[in-house]
């Protein structure tokens, strides 16, 4: 997707509206914010002179940025006006931390340690701003794309620090490998992270977490809203019209997508970057941030599959192997991503929902099983041609291995019936279950065939229609990746079935036209006997064709195949017939009368058959 594209997808003009307490204090929470530690032997090398050095210079600077006594300071943004006096702003707050530590270490009581208490306050509220600023300032700059790209290019130029990109020109040292939405999204994350460090080493991660999560918090929300990913009940989808449902599943599919290679990734890596100070503040921020979002995304399958409705269309098993597919092709990302104990709700949503997609499948493949055996349909086809059970089967297996690899998982522990012979296959390390599975499902079909083949009142129609079934299961299976699951051994065992099938139906439809000739075709006959002979071969010809030309061979190979064979025989023998015992008929009135045909008019009429 394009950067603009997801852009627009992540960023919105309006931020949360935020309003900073003028008491703020040191976070007391129940996450494990890292303490400030007190430097003894700092403490005890900091002259009284270093002391009122470093507070007359922080009074300086904190009450120039008080946006409570400074228009100016009230404006204007410290970060966006001047980067060097952002970072001696930063160190004038680090710097009066540690004369407070000193302070309170000679004496708890002091005024200095009051003024130094008040300057301290003023500082983290200015830093509350400039955080709430860059954060809800560049929502588009860090959207989960911007910051995934900065990421990569920050690997491909591993040797800028992040004290370079602090400063807006030393910035360029990533050179011009990245865009320039990745270069301003590099020195937001830059500045919230400085930030970030001072806050929670001056003992204010409270204050910076509870502003961080409130921004970032309602751009995935935005996002996951944005990708159609929303909270919906069973009841909900039970009322839904198949076409919605549908859309449903595709947002669904896409959503997942977009949100593990680009919104909870590139968050990730934000919050990481931002609290690369604490391990504890990164999973507590990230686990406020996205959890609740992934959570709902990967229980939306649980959610469809609790539906009541149990007459599911049998093409929604490929909805529910594109959902399989999605959840367990991301899996890695997802134990990356998620893989904080705090954050072991969505793996486990994530596995429930496989869980459950999992068992819908092989419900479901059980339900078509079923179905096949239960066909009712008594009217015969037409000319013995493909039965529709039989279209119906075969596209939907051939549909279904498409999903091969996710089926294999699906069907591992399938077991077949102990007779049924196991196919050659490719590659019976992986697909052997599933290669089962198939070769199962085609065998009930095949007897399934067997049964319908005896509406035909002709046995010889009912060969045909074996023989035609059995080779548009062949073709199906030929042309897609059954021939995979399957191998050849299995495909060449009933292509010689299908031949059976035909030359018995060749038997049985035109042995009537060959047993109208003489055995012995070379005997000596009478012009009486040889014009019966002749008469009777034009009836059965005639009878026989007209019967077999309502039928029906619907693949081309296996036509041509028939027609060959068929016209082979007959053209042959009648061909020695006719040139022995033309003469004996008599002359020109008898043979017109009684040798209707010659060789070449046979093998012409039979042409046109099927």
């Amino acid at each position: 997707m394009p950067a603009k594209g997801m852009r627009s997808l992540f960023f919105h003009g309006k931020a949360p509206s935020f309003s900073f307490s003028s008491h703020s204090s040191p976070s007391r929470s129940s996450i494990s914010f890292p303490t400030p530690q007190r430097n003894s032997s700092a403490a005890s090398n900091i002259s009284e002179t270093m002391v009122e050095e470093i507070l007359e210079n922080a009074a300086v600077m904190i009450m120039k940025w008080n946006p409570e006594s400074s228009a100016f300071g009230k404006l204007t943004s410290l970060f966006y006006e001047s980067k060097p006096e952002a970072r001696q702003f930063i160190k004038c707050v680090n710097d009066l931390q540690r004369v407070m530590h000193v302070l309170v270490s000679d004496d708890p009581t002091s005024e200095k340690l009051v003024h130094s208490h008040s300057l301290m306050q003023i500082a983290i509220k200015r830093l509350q701003k400039e955080f709430y600023q860059i954060l809800s300032m560049n929502r588009a700059h860090l959207d989960p794309e911007s910051v995934s790209s900065r990421s990569r290019s920050s690997r491909a130029a591993s040797s800028t620090s992040d004290d370079d990109i602090d400063d807006g020109e030393d910035a360029d040292l990533t050179g011009d490998s990245i865009s320039e939405v990745e270069h301003v999204s590099s020195i937001a994350m830059a500045d919230l992270k400085s930030i970030a460090e001072c806050m929670i080493s001056s003992g204010y991660a409270k204050e910076c977490v509870h502003i961080y999560n409130m921004i970032r918090k309602s751009i995935i929300d935005e996002a996951m809203y944005k990708l159609g990913v929303e909270r919906i009940s069973s009841s909900q989808i039970n009322k839904m019209d198949r076409e919605i449902l549908e859309l449903k599943i595709k947002n669904w599919l896409n959503a997942v997508k977009v949100s593990m290679t680009i919104l909870f990734n590139g968050e990730r890596i934000l919050c990481d970057h931002v609290f690369a100070i604490s391990k504890s503040i990164r999973e507590s921020c990230f686990s406020h941030i996205a959890r609740e979002a992934a959570a709902l995304l990967f229980g939306f399958p649980q959610v469809l599959l609790t539906k009541t409705k149990k007459n599911y269309p049998e093409e929604t098993i490929f909805r529910l192997l594109d959902m399989y597919t999605a959840i367990s092709e991301h899996w890695p990302e997802i134990e990356s991503i998620f893989g904080f104990e705090s954050t072991a709700t969505v793996r486990s949503e994530a596995i429930n929902s496989l869980v459950r997609l999992s068992e819908s499948v092989r419900s479901m493949l059980s339900h078509f099983e079923i179905s096949i055996q239960k066909d009712s349909s008594k009217s015969a086809v037409a000319g013995g041609g493909v039965h529709p059970l039989t279209l119906r089967v075969m596209s939907y297996l051939s549909l279904l291995t498409d999903y091969s690899n996710v089926l294999a998982d699906i069907f591992i522990d399938w077991t077949p019936p102990a007779k049924l012979p196991q196919p050659e296959s490719e590659d019976t390390s992986v697909t052997t279950a599933i290669s089962l599975r198939m070769v199962w499902l085609i065998f009930v079909l095949v007897c399934k065939l067997d049964e319908k083949a005896k509406q035909y009142k002709e046995v010889s129609l009912s060969y045909l229609f074996l023989a035609n079934n059995l080779q548009h299961v062949i073709s199906s299976v030929r042309t897609s990746n059954l021939q995979y699951l399957l191998g050849g051994e299995w495909m060449s065992k009933h292509e010689a079935k299908v031949r059976q099938f035909a030359a018995n139906y060749e038997r049985l439809a035109w042995g009537i036209v060959l047993s109208s000739l003489p055995e012995n075709i070379s005997a000596e006959m009478s012009g009486q006997e040889a014009r019966l002979f002749f008469r009777n071969f034009n009836f059965s010809l005639g009878e026989t064709y007209q019967k077999q030309k309502l039928n029906a061979v619907p693949d081309a190979k296996l036509r041509e195949e028939i027609k060959a064979s068929v016209t082979k025989k007959l053209v042959s023998v009648y061909k020695e017939f006719y040139d022995i015992h033309k003469v004996s008929v008599g002359g020109v009135r008898n043979a017109a009368m009684y040798v209707r045909f010659t060789p070449e008019d046979v093998a012409h009429y039979l042409s046109n058959l099927y």
